[in-house]
This record gives structure tokens, C-alpha cells and sequence, in this order.
């Protein structure tokens, strides 16, 4: 099998979950839930966890908050320049879902930069503050999830969108913690 052929692959299956999931109307609690998760992985969210860092005063207090921000800074370069060299449409250009009215940031979809974000912060964080560990992952998977709910990413890219962020994550504690 050829690269081309398991791109190809992936993006007949990506594109086949897409046709399932923009046809379906979720329960009205896993709606909310998503368009939530989605509106908190906008950023405000990450900026709350970030000033309960600093307001908490702890030792490592401010090592945990420059650690995620150059992660999350890593991030947005990086899905910056990805989504114009990749160039794939999100799915919700070909076919709109019927119960938001959300819309995408830009026209890009792979990686997804809600995904990278969530997950820089929430394994940064995790990795300062290991009993918070739980709840950041469960922010970050929800954030992530609903961006494929939501029709704004397929899911390949929110895997890998999941796993630059855990590895920037990661990488800036090892750096700076």
C-alpha cells in the first residue's frame, strides 16, 4: 500500500463517519454539552485555567503558566502553517448541519487548532498539577469531540490535532518545568 492509497483510505472512512454524523441529531443535553465544549475550547476557557494558575500562588505557579503558554503559543504556529499547506475544507463546507448555526474560524481543517490547544494545556498543566489531570484530559476530550459532532473537523483531524498538542504539551514541561 502506497502512501497516496492510505490517504486516501483515511479520508474515504473520514469522509464516511462525516456523512453519518452531519445526518444525526444528538439528544438535547449531548448538543448543548458539545456546542459548550466547542464555544469553551475557543480559548476563554484556557485563559481561566491560566489566571487560576497564577491566582493560586503555588511554588511553580508562573514556570506552569509560561509552560503553557509556549505550548499553546507552538500550537497556533504550527496549526497556522498546516492548514494552509494541507488545504483540506473542513466537511461542513460540503454539506451544513441542521441543528447549529455555529461557524468555522476559517476555511481549514486539518489539524484542528481547538484539539491542539486543549490538549497543549490540559497535558501541560496535568503534568505540573497531577491531581487536576482528569478534568483537564476530560476538557480537552470534550473540546475535541465536539468539534467532529459539531461538523467542524473530521476526525483524523482531531486525532492528530490531539496528538501535537499532548506532545507540545509534554515538550514544554520537559523544557520549562
Amino acid at each position: 500500500m502506497t502512501l497516496g492509497s492510505a490517504v486516501a483510505r483515511l479520508s474515504d472512512a473520514d469522509r464516511l463517519l462525516m456523512y453519518h454524523v452531519q445526518r444525526w441529531t444528538p439528544q438535547r443535553w449531548l448538543r448543548w454539552w458539545m456546542l459548550g465544549a466547542s464555544r469553551a475550547g475557543d480559548g476563554w476557557l484556557w485563559w481561566l485555567a491560566g489566571a487560576a494558575v497564577l491566582a493560586s500562588g503555588m511554588e511553580n505557579s508562573y514556570r506552569a503558566f509560561g509552560a503553557v503558554v509556549a505550548a499553546v503559543a507552538a500550537g497556533v504556529a504550527l496549526f497556522s502553517v498546516l492548514k494552509r499547506v494541507v488545504g483540506r475544507c473542513r466537511p461542513c463546507y460540503g454539506e451544513r448541519q441542521c441543528w447549529h448555526s455555529l461557524l468555522p474560524p476559517d476555511r481549514f481543517s486539518f489539524p484542528s487548532g481547538h484539539s491542539i490547544t486543549a490538549f497543549a494545556v490540559a497535558v501541560t498543566l496535568g503534568k505540573f498539577y497531577p491531581l487536576a489531570l482528569i478534568g483537564l484530559l476530560f476538557c480537552a476530550v470534550s473540546v475535541a469531540a465536539s468539534r467532529v459532532v459539531l461538523g467542524m473537523h473530521f476526525l483524523s483531524d482531531v486525532v492528530a490535532g490531539c496528538l501535537i498538542g499532548a506532545t507540545l504539551g509534554y515538550l514544554a514541561f520537559s523544557l520549562l518545568g
